[in-house]
């Protein structure tokens, strides 16, 4: 049985600027000197419906605090915000610790994964609507108070903003919006999603009871479970609504998993395969969408191994290469080190 989450601490007053501990040394900008904006104050409490917000984490102390306060500093007067560390060995936990009074639940314990991770949080959240930030991303400043103020939250109905790509520094790179309005735009990786249209994770806000219905996250997914879940809801009869709001900032670097674009690959594909064949999709669209999946698949492994090295685009047997390529390895790795 989960614990359940202390019902008074559940939705938390919204910290200001000052009331956060300060950022540590040379760190300026959002969200770490730049202050909230206060919602209208004609509104009242209950017209603000609580949104829960998960960040699942485990080893990833360089970033965590960076997301922590963008959460947090949102402004937003029914936030929900559940940390899930999965027992990390770094410096999350102290970091955690130090924004502990501003956060509705948190633990530190070895679980199944990210998937499991966030699944759990989401059930033990209370929120109408629901979201999942990891801790190496950051919301936009005013994203949700933007958000409800501006298009409100409706049931089956789920929101995408525009997503900001940022490296490892924090520095923006470029900004995208998804367009994917279908089950069919979903399965067509080579002509959609693999050519901008992708739907980016931290831009997505969902009904959290919808979530929950649909069977939340694939513990056994670990690469493209959201993939797989925006599959869910679209089968469940939601629809996607694309809004101009500045709402995430995804951070590319090369510890993140989704940096093995190999993995990535496959695991795009399977879980595409597996949208296609629960789709109420004629027989003919149904071959056709997983003949052109294959044909991509294949495409990108192709091009992936010309790509490996001189040997692979010398047109050597696979079999050979790699044998050549261990025997590489383990030549350099007996090769005595020179004395300096």
């Amino acid at each position: 049985m989960l614990p359940l989450i202390d019902r008074a601490k559940s939705s938390m007053p919204c910290p200001g600027l000052r009331d956060l501990p300060a950022p540590p040394a040379g760190k300026v900008g959002w969200p770490w000197t730049e202050d909230i904006s206060s919602p209208d104050s004609t509104k009242s409490g209950c017209a603000w419906p609580r949104i829960t917000i998960v960040t699942p984490s485990f080893n990833q102390g360089c970033f965590l605090e960076e997301t922590i306060r963008s959460v947090l500093l949102q402004g937003y007067p029914n936030l929900e915000y559940i940390l899930m560390d999965g027992g990390s060995g770094d410096n999350s936990v102290e970091i955690i610790k130090k924004y502990a009074e501003w956060l509705s639940y948190w633990t530190s314990e070895p679980d199944g994964g990210q998937s499991a991770a966030i699944n759990r949080g989401l059930k033990l959240g209370t929120g109408f609507f629901a979201g999942w930030i990891n801790s190496d991303d950051l919301l936009h400043r005013d994203a949700l108070l933007s958000q409800v103020s501006r298009y409100g939250l409706s049931e089956k109905t789920i929101y995408a903003g525009i997503c900001t790509y940022v490296n490892s520094a924090g520095a923006r790179q470029s900004a995208h919006q998804g367009r994917v309005h279908s089950l069919e735009d979903l399965a067509r990786i080579r002509s959609v999603w693999r050519s901008g249209g992708q739907i980016v994770q931290p831009e997505v806000l969902f009904p959290r009871q919808l979530f929950i219905d649909v069977g939340g996250l694939d513990p056994g997914n670990h690469r493209t479970m959201d993939y797989e879940l925006w599959g869910k809801f679209l089968l469940a009869g939601a629809t996607f609504q694309y809004t101009d709001i500045q709402f995430a900032m995804f951070r590319e670097h090369e510890q993140q998993k989704t940096h093995d674009m190999l993995r990535q690959t496959r695991s795009l594909i399977d879980s595409a395969k597996l949208v296609v064949s629960r789709a109420n999709f004629s027989d003919v669209k149904k071959n056709a969408l997983l003949s052109d999946l294959d044909v991509y698949l294949c495409e990108y492994e192709q091009h992936h191994w010309l790509a490996s090295g001189r040997l692979s685009r010398l047109g050597l047997p696979r079999e050979l290469v790699v044998n050549l390529r261990r025997l590489g390895e383990w030549l350099q790795k007996r090769r005595p080190i020179r004395p300096v």
